[in-house]
């Protein structure tokens, strides 16, 4: 398998396709086990499969289920361990295919840092093939991507805007999501390929169910109006447009008779889903409806308000039956147990109730979430609640006794919405980071990550010499790397060196947060950029303020300074940049040509160019002493938070809200190499090496990279 490459290259267009389609099922027929193993860890297989037109990643998945083969566990050649090394690899191309989908160039990256610390011979041998690829790529040197064979199964990325509402169908075939973007998504869930797009809504999606029998979809809308929509043809049927305000929340009946809507009109509207006549309204809440749940037997609908409670009706009579009262703030979602005895309330007030249906009374509380509770479901066996939150996780509950099982971290933005299959096996969510993820229920075990996944890692620098990478975390610490070992050296708790020692002198003089700082080489100065719109120069040794400088309009957010100490560089919410001489403090010119606010600087070593990120989504090179854009490095899809630039001045390195890490020829202009993290990338260095990367994310990990491809 070593020179599959260039044997797949003398081949004919015919016989290559033959080959990376049919052979793998033609191997397993003649009973040839092991060559389908050995060609399903053979990295040339994997790449070339990926990046032929007709195949793709989501191909290259299902060839690994051919493993999965009945007769295949009674065969001699059949070896369990190497089956569970296939999977892994397996669950590794299945968390990377939505990057992959979009950056086939990303394969080695991607396999390597999800697959590093597993020590199985057949992985060991597939990452020995990866690190000899010549090609340009940043190589992970730690395992600091979500590991395969942990809770996080895939994630479904399409979305241009958050996903608000989540449901899947009763086969548990598809996921229909719907978002802030205004359109509704169909999922293969088994694949995860979109089958199609739902347009049709002119603002956001609130709200997702569909009909037992999967052939009709509802969606509520912040139009006003519900759509139903044939599921299979992915036409809509008709609008239901009588509410007067945003449609929040939507049920539909088991026996797909009836929908229930509910609205910020205070209402709730009960339709005929195949007429779309309107039966009757409910009209006693006295604030937004905003969730709606009914009964399996389909005898009472249950809402929930922002004005704090619940209320249970009679579905046929149009009836209230009684009001359940007990949050302290709005309710946000609701479910019911499929038997029907209990309903599940989730609340703005950061907890969940569990109530008996019959009696209303209060069972207990759930309490664990930091934040607003948006979104509840419940298992078809109604053993576990899963409950999404505006703090980015999930948590799943024992409902008899009210315990936290579990809690899967999303670590991004709000958890907005949850759906679980009928088999209660898979929960898939949706986030305000424009992704669904899904997640295997009985798989909660932590893999191994580098760094904290509680705290954003908002800094980082490494060490002149290149031994040791520190890092600064919302939670108020410092950690320090030993870079030569690629692990947790030690790390100083901020707090506990407040407490033990003085500082040799504080720095005091901004009249709001300090945003950036920038020492000279010769370390005699120290410069600050502030939200008070303004940099201080200190002398570094005295800590006496020299000057201020005073020219942006709003907040300072990033400062870098040329190796030579002449010059400082400011970026701003101003959308401009400033040069400054360090000595005499006047401002030399302004950089002008982003769109929006300039949130990180950087500057070559030899002082000729200074390299800034915007939230315009791109870079721009300037030359220093002209003042003129050289040129403008656009391919990130959201701000760009941070810029570095290797000591020889060849390299440009960005990291942005898109949780992309580009590296860039600064000579060309073009990017010749990137790497996917989880969440978005807040800051990232270079080490002395030129090659040697570490980033940092708002999910706490820190990714150690290695540009391979170059000269060191």
């Amino acid at each position: 398998m070593s020179n599959l490459r260039a044997w797949l290259a003398d081949k004919s267009p015919e016989e290559r396709e033959h080959f990376l389609g049919e052979v793998p099922r033609l191997w397993l027929e003649s009973g040839r086990i092991q060559k389908i193993c050995r060609l399903l860890t053979d990295f040339d297989f994997i790449q070339a499969k990926i990046n032929y037109p007709k195949f793709g990643v989501l191909a290259l998945i299902e060839d690994y289920d051919l493993i999965d083969d009945t007769e295949l566990s009674t065969h001699p050649e059949y070896d369990a361990q190497t089956v569970e090394a296939l999977k892994l690899i397996q669950g590794a191309l299945r968390l990377s295919a939505h990057i992959l989908i979009q950056d086939t160039k990303q394969l080695a990256g991607q396999l390597s840092g999800r697959l590093l610390h597993f020590d199985a011979p057949e992985i060991q041998r597939l990452l020995q093939q990866i690190s000899q690829t010549k090609t340009t790529w940043l190589r992970p040197l730690t395992a600091s991507l979500t590991a395969p064979g942990g809770a996080l199964v895939r994630t479904l990325n399409g979305h241009s805007n958050s996903v608000q509402a989540v449901a899947i169908t009763g086969d548990g075939k598809y996921v229909i999501s719907g978002s802030s973007d205004k359109t509704l998504k169909v999922w293969d869930l088994n694949s995860g390929e979109e089958k199609f797009t739902l347009r049709g809504h002119s603002d956001s999606v609130q709200a997702v169910a569909v009909t037992s029998d999967g052939k009709y979809v509802i969606s509520a809308s912040g139009d006003s109006t519900l759509k139903v929509w044939d599921l299979h043809s992915g036409e809509e049927k008709f609008t239901l447009d009588s509410h007067s305000k945003s449609v929040n929340a939507v049920a539909v009946t088991g026996d797909g008779k009836y929908m229930i809507s509910g609205s910020g009109d205070s209402t709730l509207k009960v339709w005929d889903l195949h007429s779309g006549e309107e039966k009757f309204t409910l009209d006693s809440h006295s604030k937004s409806v905003n969730a709606v749940a009914v009964t399996g037997d389909g005898k009472y609908v249950i809402s929930g308000s922002g004005g704090s409670t619940l209320k249970v009706w009679d579905l046929h009579s149009g009836e209230e039956k009684f009001t359940l009262r007990g949050h302290r703030y709005s309710v946000k979602a609701v479910a019911v147990t499929s038997d029907g005895k209990y309903v599940i309330s989730a609340s703005h007030d950061s907890t969940l109730k569990v109530w008996d249906l019959h009696s209303g009374e209060e069972k207990f509380t759930l309490r664990g979430h930091r934040n607003s509770v948006n979104a509840v479901a419940v298992t078809g066996d109604g053993k576990y609640v899963i409950s999404a939150s505006h703090d980015s996780t999930l948590k799943v509950w024992d409902l008899h006794s009210g315990e936290e099982k579990l809690t899967l971290g999303d670590d991004r933005y709000s958890v907005n919405a949850v759906a679980v299959t009928s088999d209660g096996k898979y929960v898939i969510s949706g986030s305000g980071d424009s992704t669904l993820k899904v997640w295997d229920l009985h798989s909660g075990e932590e893999k191994l990550t580098l760094g904290d996944d509680r705290y954003s890692v908002n800094a980082v620098a490494i060490t002149s010499d290149g031994k040791y990478v520190i890092s600064g975390s919302g939670d108020s610490t410092l950690k320090i790397w030993d870079f030569q070992r690629e692990r947790r050296f030690f790390y100083f708790f901020w707090n506990l060196i407040k407490q033990i020692n003085t500082p040799r002198k504080s720095l005091t003089g901004h009249s709001n947060w300090v945003n950036a700082v920038a020492v000279t080489g010769d370390s005699k100065y120290v410069i600050s950029g502030s939200d008070d719109s303004t940099l201080k120069v200190w002398d570094l040794h005295s800590g006496e303020e020299k000057f201020t400088l005073r020219g942006h309009r709003y907040s300072v957010n990033a400062v870098a300074v040329t190796g030579d100490g002449k010059y400082v560089i400011s970026g701003s919410r101003d959308k401009i940049l400033k040069v400054w001489d360090l000595h005499s403090g006047e401002e030399k010119f302004t950089l002008r040509g982003h769109r929006y606010s300039v949130n990180a600087v950087a500057v070559t070593g030899d002082g000729k160019y200074v390299i800034s990120g915007s939230r315009d989504k791109t870079l721009k090179v300037w030359d220093l002493h002209s003042g003129q854009v050289k040129f403008t490095l656009g391919g990130h899809s959201d701000w760009v938070n941070a810029v570095a630039v290797t000591v020889d001045g060849k390299y440009v390195i960005s990291g942005s809200y898109d949780s992309i890490l580009k590296v860039w020829d600064l000579h060309s202009g073009k990017e010749i190499a990137s790497f996917t993290g989880e969440s978005e990338i807040k800051c990232c260095a270079v080490a002395p090496d030129g090659v040697t990367i570490v980033a940092g994310e708002q999910s706490g990990r820190l990714h150690f990279l290695r540009l391979e491809g170059i000269e060191a």
